[in-house]
């Protein structure tokens, strides 16, 4: 079978790269077409810059990338310096990139593409706010037909959030995006935090992740050592969730996750609850199960599987 055809659309932070570099790691599975960045764990200027950074990491300075939104639709942009540091991927030494982003907006990359590829053939990976995804379907619905899945990481339920007690940050950055994606009719399926929340890398992983001696490993575990010393009050060990990654996850082995079809809805009016994501789990309303959602995965053949990829990377 040929790969899926996927775009990432992302924030990188970290774990953004992780995704990333799983995902560039394995090509018989995913053809990464292109790259678009948003503002989110950083301004857009340096998500932008780190994702040029992560495809020549890679090896993949082919994979164009295209700068999209700056902020949110209607809110001001909330950042997370606090958890990736001031660049975004603190902890990994990464030169300044010589590939140059592209010169179309990501937005407008979005529309083409869509437009242009067969209908259901392009699934697209939300691993930030949905800013650019929310704005190509208002410039153009015909888009939303022809988009295979969105798969998108953000969102909680049983677990509450870790940007408020209600919500988790991709959402809570730019809630009305969200809700407009949620809303639009495409099929989306949602890796909330109590789903990566169950993908703990441990330090024994990215130990052997650094010994297979490939640069792109062995910087993202510095990246990734950075980016465990937050949270250390939520996890009783020195293990942390690596959130973005189960997006790749999915696409690879869907299997390894238990997942259920729901109502999803995103709250935009309440200033205590807004960016939360409801969910249906029982579905007690009987509304239309827009989404479906993933609630656990099984840590040992995800982490198997992303360390061969990253680690076939260089």
């Amino acid at each position: 079978m040929a790969p899926r055809k996927i775009i990432i659309d992302t924030d990188p932070g970290q774990d953004d790269a992780f995704a990333i570099l799983f995902a560039l790691g394995s090509p018989a599975e995913l053809a990464v077409i292109g790259i678009t960045t948003v503002g989110g764990n950083v301004p857009l200027k340096l998500t932008s810059e780190n994702a040029l950074k992560v495809i020549e990491l890679a090896g993949r300075p082919d994979v164009p990338v295209y700068a999209g939104c700056p902020g949110p639709i209607v809110k001001k942009l909330k950042t997370a310096e606090y958890v990736h540091g001031p660049t975004g991927m603190d902890g990994a030494d990464l030169p300044t990139p010589t590939t140059p982003l592209q010169a179309e907006h990501g937005v407008n990359y979005l529309v083409r593409t869509l437009m242009d590829a067969p209908e259901g053939e392009i699934t697209v990976c939300t691993l930030g706010p949905m800013t650019n995804l929310a704005m190509a379907m208002t410039m153009e619905p015909r888009i939303i037909p022809r988009i295979r899945e969105v798969v998108l990481m953000g969102g909680g339920f049983f677990q509450g959030g870790n940007a408020t007690p209600a919500a988790e940050f991709n959402i809570f950055v730019d809630p009305h995006a969200a809700h407009i994606v949620f809303e639009s009719g495409a099929p989306v399926t949602m890796c909330p935090i109590d789903c990566t929340y169950t993908a703990e890398m441990t330090v024994e992983w990215l130990d052997t992740l650094r010994a297979t001696g490939k640069r792109a490993a062995i910087e993202a575990a510095n990246m990734a050592d950075f980016y465990r010393q937050y949270g250390g009050f939520k996890f009783k060990t020195s293990a942390r969730p690596i959130h973005d990654a189960c997006v790749t996850g999915y696409l690879l082995a869907p299997e390894i996750y238990e997942q259920r079809l729901c109502n999803v809805t995103i709250d935009i009016v309440s200033p205590e609850t807004i960016g939360m994501t409801i969910v249906d789990w029982w579905h007690v309303t009987g509304k239309r199960k827009n989404c479906n959602v993933l609630r656990r995965i099984d840590p040992d053949p995800f982490f198997a599987l992303m360390l061969e990829r990253i680690g076939s990377l260089g």
